[in-house]
């Protein structure tokens, strides 16, 4: 549901209300104040203090652990993590979810190890951020979408909106950076250097009002009257000798850059070139400057110089403060992207617990937008993180892992749980395994081993746990930390140098992406042996359909025209669609052909055929899977997926695949049925039912 609307704003604000805070008096605590475990809260307030300590922590550290909260994570429930989605096509369903959902907390946690106790020193810092517009950039302000599941997930865990909203740090990425910079420089420049420009297409209108050219004279008297009593007293008691309040209103004599000036005050933009045309042409000594207050208002000078060469100075001396004041307001609306600044400086080895998703939102909230394909992606993304690695990787290729497991899910909590119980339990004494990585806790002075658990999905927490899963899997892998003392020894040791720089882009049906080349890697391992093996040669996506229509009639209504044993299976994506693969990749033109000549016949053939029921409906779409694809690469997501697919234009009854065969359409399908009938010829039903297809289509054919 997108923000603005009205029932989003009610959900939200009931959120935000059972804080019972009120918008005046949010704060962030230095630590959780619901929890005993030590964890850095960081807001706008203390944003600057804790940046700072951070920078220390960061290039001490071993790794960094990083962990996101979000506002959802799929804009529609056909674009969930599917076992049908192809490499590519999950990519951009990702792609999709990082671009229209916002990033609320997040979580980084440095991980140093100490020698001299033989531990880790982990460092949780939970910045809270939120996409306020605190600088004017090209294009709206910000949008995203918020799934009310996500929301109510996150209020479950006493996730703290008001802290976000009121005290979030905002941002810009490094596009948003360059175009606001342009945008400063073009606003600051202009207004002091485009004067001649403006004078110019005032003195070049053909029509002059009189009003205009009284108000010139007046003006050109004025700064004559000003200009010579400075010239002549040398002292700044004029503005007290103005004659009326209308003057002394709109003039008033100040020092500008040790520079006698007068303000111009309560005139018109018009009003204000006609000035710069009286100066221009009349006053050499006399200067028009524009500055800016620092609250985007401009204020406008005319400033007595000495010589040619001073007013230079002084133009130098205004762009120099301008350009400061532009760089000043840029850094503090950089925000919390100084922290991926700092992340990226130090290339330290980032960890995240499938943490795809985590990277991309990374991408496109603090670096530029998403490219369309993973290759554009991971090659835009290791220029920045040449180092990431992911514990769900490392659990689940990991055969010494895999058992200390004990075939446990491999969630986050879990491996925590199953792992570090010396860790998550610490508070009640659970005894450490000798092969026990330890691990404690330093926020601020204050350093701790003994802390009662953390609120799970918390991005601190959840950071700190995936650091010390990580810790501990690297620990039972045979990895020394004694002589293993800095980052660029881990990223470098053998033992982790297969699973560096490899995510999980697809968990339900085990694709891998590899950040140092873009290409898709096959697991090592399958956790999940029913896994299906998908041939997307062979799909055909339907959608469109009668809402009666279930997936297992509508393979038996296939299977009556390309046998049963031909009809790999039939998936929904939604209740508008469904995926079906056949065995055979030449059967999906067939269909989609098939499907096309049905629809041009209205004969009484036609209307007892069995695909009849399927397409009866006449609204019924059939394509093949780069349909799918082209469909899934649209910014929009709409609820339905055939309402997805019309949005995006696909909305012909067939998107045809061209057949290599030379035969006609039917022909086709009847050697099909053939060869369907000699496979099932000892199986009665099945027989006569291919027989009866065979019948229908070679009388239709005739």
């Amino acid at each position: 549901m997108h923000p603005s609307h009205p029932l989003w704003a009610r959900r939200l604000f009931c959120f935000i209300r059972t804080t019972n805070y009120s918008s005046a008096a949010v704060t962030a605590p230095a630590t959780a104040s619901n929890s005993s475990f030590p964890l850095k809260n960081v807001t706008k307030s203390n944003f600057e203090a804790a940046l700072s300590e951070l920078r220390s922590h960061v290039r001490a550290a071993d790794f960094v652990a990083v962990d996101l909260e979000m506002t959802g994570i799929t804009s529609a429930p056909w674009r969930d993590l599917l076992e049908f989605d192809r490499f590519d096509v999950r990519y951009l369903n990702v792609k999709d979810s990082a671009e229209k959902f916002a990033v609320v907390q997040f979580g980084v946690c440095p991980f140093r190890w100490d020698s001299a106790k033989k531990s880790f020193v982990a460092h949780p810092h939970n910045f809270f951020i939120f996409p306020r517009h605190e600088i004017e950039v090209d294009g709206p302000s910000s949008e995203f979408l918020c799934r009310t599941t996500s929301l109510e997930f996150l209020a479950k865990y006493q996730f703290d909106f008001n802290a976000c909203i009121y005290e979030g740090i905002s941002y810009l990425s490094r596009a948003h950076e360059d175009a606001a910079r342009k945008r400063l420089n073009f606003a600051y420049g202009d207004e002091m250097l485009d004067a001649s420009s403006n004078v110019t297409n005032v003195r070049d209108k053909k029509r002059v009002g009189i009003a205009d050219v009284l108000f010139r004279e007046r003006m050109k008297n004025r700064l004559h009257e000003w200009r010579d009593r400075l010239l002549s007293e040398r002292n700044m008691e004029f503005q007290g000798q103005e004659g009326s309040n209308d003057h002394k209103r709109q003039f008033q004599t100040i020092f500008f850059k040790t520079r006698p000036a007068l303000t111009l005050s309560d005139f018109t933009s018009h009003q204000i070139k006609l000035i710069q045309l009286v100066i221009k042409k009349h006053f050499e000594d006399l200067c028009f400057v524009v500055v800016n207050d620092g609250n985007a208002d401009l204020q406008q000078f005319v400033v007595y110089v000495d010589s040619r060469d001073d007013k230079e100075l002084l133009m130098q001396e205004v762009n120099r403060d301008q350009n400061k004041a532009a760089e000043t307001k840029i850094q503090s609306a950089i925000g919390f992207r100084h922290v991926i600044d700092l992340l990226s400086s130090e290339k330290k080895l980032i960890v995240g617990h499938n943490c795809f998703l985590d990277m991309l939102h990374i991408h496109r909230k603090f670096i530029g937008s998403l490219p369309s394909t993973a290759e554009e992606f991971v090659s835009s993304f290791g220029k920045h993180f040449p180092y990431v690695m992911d514990t769900k990787i490392l659990l689940n290729d990991n055969y010494i892992l895999r058992r200390r497991m004990n075939k446990s899910n491999t969630s986050l909590s879990s491996a925590f749980g199953s792992l570090c119980p010396h860790i998550a339990f610490s508070s009640l004494r659970v005894n450490a395994l000798n092969d026990c990585v330890q691990v404690e806790v330093q926020v601020d002075d204050l350093r701790s081993s003994k802390w009662n658990s953390g609120d799970k999905h918390e991005a601190g927490y959840d950071a700190f746990m995936t650091g010390c899963v990580f810790a501990q899997a690297c620990n039972l892998m045979g990895i020394d930390f004694i002589d293993c003392s800095t980052s660029k020894n881990l990223v470098d040791n053998e033992i982790l140098q297969k699973h560096i720089n490899r995510l999980y882009l697809n968990w339900a049906s085990g694709d891998i992406i590899d950040l140092s080349t873009g290409n898709q890697v096959t697991e090592s391992f399958k956790t999940r042996k029913h896994r299906v093996r998908v041939s997307f040669e062979n799909i055909v996506l339907i959608w469109g359909f009668s809402t009666n229509l279930t997936a297992r009639k509508i393979k038996a209504c296939i299977s009556k025209v390309f046998g049963q044993a031909n009809v790999s299976s039939v998936n929904h994506l939604d209740e508008s669609a469904v995926f079906v693969q056949f065995t055979k990749p030449e059967m999906v033109s067939e269909f989609l052909n098939l499907k096309e000549k049905l629809e041009k016949r209205d004969d009484p053939i036609s209307v007892l055929h069995p695909l009849t029921e399927l397409f009866d409906a006449r609204a019924t779409h059939a394509a093949g899977y780069e349909a799918y694809k082209k469909i899934c690469s649209s910014p929009m997501s709409k609820l339905l997926f055939s309402d997805q697919a019309e949005a995006v234009g696909i909305n012909r009854k067939t998107m045809l695949i061209k057949s290599e065969a030379k035969r006609s359409k039917i022909d086709q399908a009847v050697d099909m049925l053939d060869e369907t009938t000699e496979i099932q010829g000892t199986e009665g039903e099945a027989n006569d039912l291919s027989s009866t297809n065979y019948q229908s289509l070679r009388s239709s054919s005739m």
